[in-house]
């Protein structure tokens, strides 16, 4: 897999280089509420611009149907990307059409520029390989050289991430080199033990990556919506909790090949409860019950881990010589129900272990808690890539640059 200093080696200077990034970043309107992706694609950009390329970066932005949404605009990314790099960041304001062709053309040596999210182009996203192809040779009329950035996005099959880089001479970015060195890390090189934190909503989210962990992991503690379905499976009350009972079988059978294998697969042993769910914009007291993890009210939910499990997942890591975390313990984004998130982050960062925080949620709750993202040993970008990774999967978007 090539990487831009082999670009640079050949020469970069004068050239228009697409760089693939994931700006995907939460907004409120127009305001991004955590541009942790902008940040870390940032020092890509820079090092080509610095280089003398013309830079022209791409990326989505949520889920636009094919057609331009204003919710969805890339233009607050723009924005918030030139008050980072410290230089103006023109716009365009389409993907392939008039408006991009005048502004790349426009760039000199160095400049930057940020088209319009690529997902308003029905090609971008499409199953059909014609009409993803005809998408990417637009989009390889912009440019000389491609440089895949946008590790956020390497398990999709798109046009800019996978059909693009076969039409132009190709690199890996810097973040995207970092990302494969430290998930290879996390399976080919792993520090012992080894400890899995996983949390989010569903269950079904998580099967393939706890399949593949069962053969690799010493430990799995599991929090979240998804841990309701294990204690279910277990033949727990779980009230109105999160639950996905159709998965309760398979649950039943990773348990049991945990127990088999000798890998500890640890569940919350207290929780806080509620009738209601907790109001995310007023933030008003939400008033949580504790209750242990096999007695919750059948009227209510959970909604974050106990002090105990809290106590307990914090043990469970102290001796660790490797983390991976993907997924909060509960509704982080109140703080009635934060500790738990905020213990298994306090938890890395404590440990000697090599920690790794899988992007998305873990990623945003590191941030808005407060942590230094610097603590710990990395932060990912790429929540569903890193896992469908450690599922070992081929991720198209990497292979396209390993050819």
């Amino acid at each position: 897999m090539k990487t831009i200093d082999d670009l640079a080696t050949e020469g970069v200077a004068g050239k228009r280089v697409f760089v693939r990034a994931d700006l995907n970043v939460p907004l409120e309107g127009t305001t991004i509420t955590d541009d942790g992706r902008i940040r870390a694609v940032a020092p890509t950009i820079a090092k080509l611009a610095g280089l003398g390329a013309k830079v022209i970066v791409a990326s989505h932005l949520g889920r636009p149907k094919g057609a331009p949404e204003p919710a969805f605009s890339l233009a607050p990314a723009a924005q918030r990307l030139g008050e980072i790099l410290g230089q103006d960041v023109a716009f365009a304001t389409d993907t392939v059409g008039e408006s991009a062709a005048s502004v790349v053309a426009g760039l000199a040596d160095g400049q930057v520029a940020v088209l319009e999210n690529l997902r308003f182009n029905a090609g971008e996203t499409s199953k059909d390989d014609a009409e993803r192809g005809a998408f990417a040779d637009q989009l390889a009329e912009l440019a000389d050289l491609y440089v895949g950035d946008g590790f956020g996005a390497v398990h999709r099959k798109h046009a800019s991430v996978f059909d693009l880089p076969k039409r132009l001479p190709h690199a890996a970015g810097d973040l995207i080199a970092t990302e494969v060195g430290v998930l290879k890390k996390l399976t080919d090189d792993v520090k012992r033990p080894y400890v899995v934190v996983l949390g989010g909503a569903k269950v079904s989210d998580k099967l393939a990556v706890i399949d593949n962990l069962l053969k690799k992991a010493d430990r799995i503690l599991v929090g979240g919506g998804m841990a309701y379905t294990f204690l279910a499976a277990k033949g727990h009350e779980v009230g109105i909790s999160l639950l996905q009972k159709d998965q309760i079988p398979v649950c039943l059978e990773y348990l049991a090949e945990a127990e088999k294998r000798g890998v500890e697969f640890v569940l919350p042993v207290d929780v806080l409860v509620s009738a209601d769910f907790p109001d995310l914009k007023t933030k008003a007291p939400a008033h949580p019950e504790l209750v242990a993890s096999d007695a919750i009210p059948a009227d209510k939910e959970g909604l974050d881990i106990g002090p105990k499990t809290r106590e307990l997942y914090a043990a469970k890591l102290a001796d660790a010589g490797t983390v991976f975390w993907n997924g909060p313990m509960g509704v982080f984004e109140h703080p009635d129900y934060a500790n738990g998130t905020k213990a298994v982050a306090q938890g890395l960062l404590d440990s000697a272990a090599f920690t790794v925080v899988g992007g998305g949620d873990s990623a945003a709750a590191v941030r808005l808690l407060g942590f230094d993202e610097n603590a710990f040993g990395h932060i990912s970008t790429g929540g569903g890539a890193s896992l469908e990774y450690l599922e070992g999967k081929t991720l198209p978007g990497l292979a396209a640059l390993e050819d």
